[in-house]
């Protein structure tokens, strides 16, 4: 089964990250389809909203370093490869001038919460939990953080929040603007699928 999956339906386009017994922490070849899956919901006419989500009991977990390391000379050529094709999705997202959802459906750390940050509107789970992770395993964060959140929850909270990787519980999120809604669990898929509807069926 591919660790990436795409559809398109009624004018959506659904990108699942699907591994979740990594909790979705993505690899080279799921930066590759993820970059490719946004492209192509840009190019296709159809498509009007794109949601991005996760399988299992986490969004996206973030990196999976040692496996985007493998095959790498040297640590000095692994931390660039690794920094270049995290920013492929970024990049690419920037280009997206479509809606963009998060259905954040649990875990969302490190670049997982950087990628949810980056999208448009984000609906969470009562179950989400956020954290900027980095400071935990020494890296810089580098895939949108210190962009996106501080324009969220302003300058002071986003470097406590980088600075410290404290977990957010979904409320508190809420509370801080990082996502719109939070909804129960069992309600996360129809709500954002009836927001997402919205959006589509309005004039383009």
């Amino acid at each position: 089964m591919s660790d990436l999956l795409y559809e398109v339906k009624d004018k959506i386009a659904t990108i699942t990250l699907n591994r979740p017994d990594k909790l979705n922490a993505f690899t080279r070849d799921m930066i590759d389809a993820w970059a490719k899956a946004l492209g192509a919901a840009q190019a296709d006419d159809s498509v009007n909203v794109v949601i991005v989500t996760g399988t299992g009991r986490a969004f996206c977990s973030g990196g999976d370093v040692g496996r985007m390391r493998e095959g790498e000379p040297s640590a000095l050529d692994g931390k660039n490869s690794l920094w270049e094709g995290v920013h492929r999705v970024p990049k690419t997202l920037e280009t997206v001038d479509k809606p963009v959802i998060a259905m954040v459906n649990g875990l969302a750390v490190g670049a997982g919460m950087g990628m949810c940050v980056m999208c448009d509107l984000r609906v969470a789970a009562e179950s989400a939990r956020f954290s900027t992770g980095y400071v935990r395993v020494g890296l810089v964060p580098g895939d949108g953080d210190t962009y996106f959140l501080p324009r969220l929850v302003g300058a002071a909270k986003a470097l406590e929040l980088l600075w410290t990787a404290d977990f957010i519980e979904a409320p508190d999120a809420h509370r801080m603007g990082i996502v719109q809604r939070v909804v129960p669990d069992a309600q996360l898929k129809d709500v954002t699928y009836a927001l997402a509807r919205q959006i589509a069926d309005g004039p383009q």
